[in-house]
């Protein structure tokens, strides 16, 4: 496989950021900071390829739980929507996270839909009945034997990752100083998990296992704050 560069460097790091804020520890320290920091983002951007186009598309999804010592993610589906049609034709995946101090990672592997009861069952949650709806028949209802919840599980292969490693106040004097100097600033710790790291922590037990009723509390917070600042607004016309 050919590789672009429009550089030479010498002996020097074409690319001084990598190499300063490269973090080398040992993997199971790796693992429990990498689903630490997904645990607290909740939410993750899922990207699958179109078929028709060949196009990438993006959409955000919470995460439902987490397998194999907390590598391997877990999110719910219609299995009616896009994104089951975009898997089904290439599995290939990406799930990233983000958060506002600008730590991030970014998930690569291949995803299965699953739709058998006793999974879903494993995996339900009440509130998805908001999210499915009830069309009123008995059977799509939005409860665990409705055939359109399934699960979408992502087997991670390869994972790479950038946690803070300083406070705001730490980043700001860092990245002052690689401004002054040219010295690239050390304010992430960047790490890489590959296919044969992950398959090893895979035996490690859950770490931080994410609960749905977590994430759609959250949600629900979120509406009912937006309801008290309308009202708020209303009150003032």
């Amino acid at each position: 496989m050919s590789s672009f560069s429009n550089a030479s460097t010498g002996d020097k790091p074409a690319d001084p950021y990598k190499a300063k804020n490269a973090s080398d520890v040992p993997l199971k320290e790796s693992v429990e900071d990498l689903t630490n920091f997904v645990d607290k983002c909740k939410f993750g951007m899922m990207t699958t390829r179109i078929e028709s186009s060949g196009l990438l598309a993006s959409r955000c999804m919470a995460i439902a739980a987490k397998e194999s010592g907390g590598v391997d993610l877990i999110f719910h589906t219609n299995t009616e929507s896009g994104k089951t049609d975009d898997l089904k034709n290439d599995p290939k995946i990406n799930v990233s996270f983000v958060d506002s101090t600008g730590s991030w990672a970014s998930v690569s592997g291949e995803a299965s839909i699953i739709t058998e009861r006793e999974v879903v069952r494993k995996y339900y949650s009440p509130a998805l009945k908001a999210w499915i709806g009830d069309l009123g028949d008995g059977k799509h209802d939005g409860g665990p034997e409705d055939p359109r919840i399934g699960v979408i599980r992502v087997k991670a292969l390869t994972v790479t990752y950038a946690v803070s490693s300083t406070g705001l106040l730490g980043r700001t004097a860092e990245l002052v100083k690689g401004m002054a100097t040219g010295e690239s600033p050390n304010v992430n710790k960047l790490r890489e998990l590959t296919t044969e790291d992950l398959e090893k922590c895979k035996s490690y037990p859950s770490l931080t296992p994410v609960m749905t009723f977590h994430v759609f509390r959250y949600i629900k917070l979120t509406l009912q704050d937006r309801a008290v600042n309308s009202q708020k607004r209303l009150s003032k016309l």
